[in-house]
């Protein structure tokens, strides 16, 4: 069998918009299913070397929510460059603060590290509320399970 390669304009004319509700979801399992749309597994035209995947639109990421007791202890580290600039912020303080990027860092996590995984990472757009600007594009509503 030979593997077939997607032209750009078959690409561009089944890319589409799909929303998300994240309301009450668990973190890791709408990430898996969001990581998946955005290298475009559920498409018979995929192809790993290329980026066939759809647009994601998450809404309500400040009502995510973790299984167990990982929200008092799931912390996020990051290091500023200098000597000693270390930086854990626990998952709470940062969904109270910036509740898009808890599910941007799990999303991005689940994505190839290279210049495509870069380039599906760009078709996320996450929004703590309700609300979104990208109505223009008539997404379609995705349901999460």
């Amino acid at each position: 069998m030979k593997t077939r390669i997607a032209s750009v304009a078959e690409i561009a004319e089944a890319r589409k918009w799909f929303v998300v509700d994240a309301n009450d979801q668990i973190l890791g399992r709408l990430s898996t299913k969001v990581a998946s749309i955005l290298k475009g597994k559920h498409k018979a035209i995929y192809s790993p070397h290329q980026d066939v995947g759809d647009f994601v639109i998450v809404v309500n990421a400040k009502k995510i929510r973790l299984t167990k007791n990982k929200a008092d202890h799931k912390t996020y580290f990051r290091h500023t460059g200098y000597p000693g600039g270390g930086k854990e912020i626990p998952f709470r303080r940062l969904l109270a603060t910036h509740p898009e990027r808890v599910i941007e860092h799990a999303v991005k996590g689940m994505l190839p590290k290279n210049n495509l995984g870069r380039a599906m990472y760009r078709k996320l757009k996450v929004y703590a509320g309700e609300n979104h600007p990208h109505e223009a594009q008539l997404p379609e509503k995705l349901e999460m399970k």
